[in-house]
C-alpha cells in the first residue's frame, strides 16, 4: 500500500485558479460552457480542494449549484489521459466531505449532487475542439474484454481553449473570453522571440490598453508574472522530455538497423528483426506490469 504524504504547503495557485476560484467567475464559466443561465441569486457553493489530498494533488476549481450539482473544472496545458482516474479521486474526496459518517448506514437513499466534469486545455499540441477521455479505458480487461462488465465509468470532456477554437462556448463568458485572449498574447510575443519575462508583461500591458482583464491585471500583474512563469516553464520542460524520448528511440533505432545492415542482412531481414525485437520488448514490459 502507497503511504499518503503530507499536505503540499507549497503549492501555488495557477492564474486560471485565480481567476476562476471565485463564485461569479465559476458560475460564469460554468454557464459558458453548459450552454445553462444561472445568475447572481443564484446558490453556489465553492468547494474546491485544498492541500487535503493525498500525494500533494489538488484540483483547480470545483463547486456545487443549489445543492444539486456538483462541478470539477480542470485546466491543463498537456494532454493527460489520466485525468478521469484524478477526477475520481477528486470527486470521492467531495462527496466523502458532504456526507456524514452516519448517512451512509441510514435505510432511505441518500441524495448527492449530480456530477459534472470539465477540462479546459490550451497547451502547444494540436487537439481538437473537443476530445472525451473515459476511466473504462485505464482498467486491465484481460483475454474476455467483450465479457468484462464495466461497473464503473467516468466521461471527462477536454475542450480546446485556444483561440480560434469553440469560439461559442469562449464567446459566451467574459471572463474566459479575457483569459483566453491573454494566453494568446503571451504565445504570441514569445513566437516573435521575447523571453517569457517581456512576453508576459507585453501581453499584460496590451489586453489593459484592449481592456481585456483589467482590474485583475491591475490587482495581480506581480503575481501572475510569478505564475505564468512556472506555467510555461513546466510546459517547455514536458515538451523538451517528449523530444529527447523521441530523439533516443530514433537513435536507437537507426543503430540498430546499422548493426544489422553490416552483418550482411537484407532489408527484409533487417525489417523482420527490428519487428521482432520490438514485440519482445512488448511483451516484456506487459509480462513485468502484471507480475507487479
Amino acid at each position: 500500500m502507497v503511504k499518503k504524504s503530507e499536505p503540499n504547503r507549497q503549492y501555488k495557485d495557477s492564474m486560471f485558479t485565480k481567476l476562476f476560484g471565485k463564485k461569479a467567475a465559476a458560475l460564469e464559466l460554468y454557464n459558458a460552457i453548459a450552454g445553462t443561465s444561472y445568475d447572481e441569486n443564484t446558490n453556489i457553493e465553492m468547494n474546491t480542494l485544498g492541500n487535503i489530498l493525498y500525494m500533494g494533488i489538488r484540483n483547480d476549481v470545483s463547486f456545487i449549484i443549489d445543492d444539486r450539482l456538483v462541478v470539477l473544472v480542470e485546466h491543463q496545458s498537456t494532454i493527460n489521459e489520466n485525468l478521469p482516474v484524478r477526477l475520481l479521486l477528486y470527486i470521492a474526496k467531495i462527496y466523502d466531505s458532504v456526507i456524514s459518517d452516519k448517512d451512509v448506514y441510514r435505510k432511505d437513499l441518500i441524495k448527492l449532487p449530480r456530477p459534472e466534469f470539465i477540462v479546459l486545455y490550451n497547451g502547444a499540441e494540436t487537439m481538437p475542439n473537443k476530445k472525451i477521455l473515459k476511466l473504462s479505458k485505464a482498467y486491465e480487461l484481460g483475454k474476455n474484454k467483450g465479457k468484462n462488465k464495466i461497473m464503473l465509468d467516468l466521461e471527462v470532456p477536454v475542450y480546446n481553449i485556444n483561440k480560434g477554437h469553440n469560439d461559442k462556448i469562449v464567446s459566451k463568458g467574459e471572463t474566459l473570453r479575457g483569459y483566453v485572449e491573454f494566453m494568446a498574447s503571451v504565445r504570441e510575443y514569445k513566437e516573435q522571440g521575447d523571453e517569457l519575462n517581456i512576453a508576459i508583461k507585453k501581453a499584460i500591458e496590451a489586453c489593459v490598453k484592449r481592456g481585456i482583464l483589467v482590474e485583475f491585471l491591475h490587482r495581480n500583474a506581480t503575481e501572475v508574472m510569478g505564475m505564468l512563469n512556472a506555467e510555461f516553464n513546466m510546459e517547455l520542460a514536458q515538451q523538451v522530455w517528449k523530444e529527447e524520448g523521441e530523439r533516443k528511440g530514433m537513435r536507437e533505432g537507426v543503430m540498430s538497423t546499422l548493426s544489422l545492415m553490416e552483418r550482411g542482412l537484407s532489408v527484409a531481414e533487417v525489417k523482420k528483426q527490428l519487428l521482432g525485437s520490438t514485440n519482445k520488448a512488448t511483451k516484456s514490459k506487459n509480462t513485468t506490469k502484471k507480475a507487479k
